[in-house]
């Protein structure tokens, strides 16, 4: 068996669950283990990969809610798979069933990104690229065949594609064609690499002396994207060697947790003022200065911008039907965005 093929199936099985679960982690596991066994028995059978299409697995097992759970405690009948195969099954096209009909014909693409950056103690950008996720929401009578084609695909990297989208065309002219899911379905991901402009600035300062460490931290725009940067958040971890800590900033709210992670939540940058995180941290008895100095993790989020710069040329339905409704949208957040002190 290919490798590949493995992994592509178990990040097929984690996606599920999260679109089930509205997430993934242990005790959403145990919570759910009936709908978890249900779904793993549809999606591998014998040993091969049988139905990974989500919106095929909605039709089988219904996805949980309170109501379910409820009966299922009365009735005592825990089962949440359908009497009734879906239509997909007797398709052609295994994702998609063939009787769809839709008073108005829509189709939206959202082009989701997160940006991933290192920026180092010397405030110098090590590396930066985007992780980017072409989201479709579908509802269209028939068996439409779209093709989708971007300005500037020569920027996308690691592209990964649902299975739907047809290799050859890809391949030779760089376009989309593909029949798609009803509903909403991940289209394609892809990596941009190598980015050289940041949007957000943090500027920390420490200096430590006589079992005392005094911090400066500032937040700024380094780059104005053109549109609005809101939710913007800084985390960090203070370093085991830290007892208290005394933070204040002149926007926005600071909270530091039980196990010693800070969050400020700034929300947005006011036009009057550079937000900024000063106080004083007390080191442990016998520490005089800092040695393990924290990581500052940034959030953001940016409505109607691809920071990418990818652009989207134009989507098209071959077999046109009364009248097709198009949208599309772009947004990018933080990802694994540090800056080292």
């Amino acid at each position: 068996m290919p490798p590949l093929m493995a992994i592509e199936f178990l990040c097929r099985v984690a996606d599920v669950l999260s679109d089930y679960l509205e997430g993934l982690n242990e005790d959403l596991i145990k919570d759910n283990f009936v709908i978890v066994y249900e779904l793993l028995d549809e999606m591998i059978d014998n040993g091969f990969p049988l139905t990974t299409e989500p919106n095929i697995l909605r039709e089988m097992i219904a996805p949980p809610n309170i109501v379910s759970k409820m009966l299922s405690v009365v009735t005592g009948n825990s089962s949440n798979v359908s009497d009734t195969l879906p239509g997909a099954t007797a398709s052609c096209v295994p994702w998609r069933t063939t009787d769809i009909k839709y008073a108005n014909n829509e189709v939206y693409v959202d082009l989701v990104e997160e940006m991933d950056a290192i920026i180092n103690r010397d405030g110098a950008l090590v590396k930066c690229e985007i992780y980017g996720e072409v989201k479709v929401n579908s509802h269209i009578t028939g068996v439409p065949e779209l093709t989708l084609s971007f300005t500037n695909p020569s920027i996308l990297n690691d592209v990964r594609f649902h299975p739907c989208v047809r290799f050859r065309p890809w391949e030779s002219h760089q376009i989309l064609s593909f029949v798609p899911p009803d509903g909403q379905f991940k289209l394609m991901s892809y990596r941009v690499k190598k980015l050289k402009s940041i949007p957000i600035y943090v500027k920390p300062q420490l200096t430590s002396d006589a079992g005392t460490c005094r911090i400066n931290l500032m937040v700024g725009i380094k780059n104005d994207p053109g549109k609005t940067i809101d939710s913007i958040t800084v985390q960090f971890q203070l370093p085991p060697s830290i007892l208290s800590a005394d933070l204040t900033s002149n926007h926005g709210v600071v909270n530091i947790l039980s196990n010693k992670m800070c969050t400020w939540s700034i929300d947005r940058i006011p036009k009057d003022r550079t937000p900024s995180l000063s106080g004083t941290m007390v080191l442990e008895t016998g520490v005089e200065r800092l040695h393990v100095f924290p990581i500052f993790q940034l959030g953001f989020r940016i409505q109607g911008v691809a920071l990418s710069g990818l652009q989207i040329d134009k989507l098209e339905l071959k077999v046109v039907p009364n009248r097709l409704y198009k949208g599309f949208r772009a947004s990018t957040r933080g990802g694994l965005y540090e800056v080292r002190s």
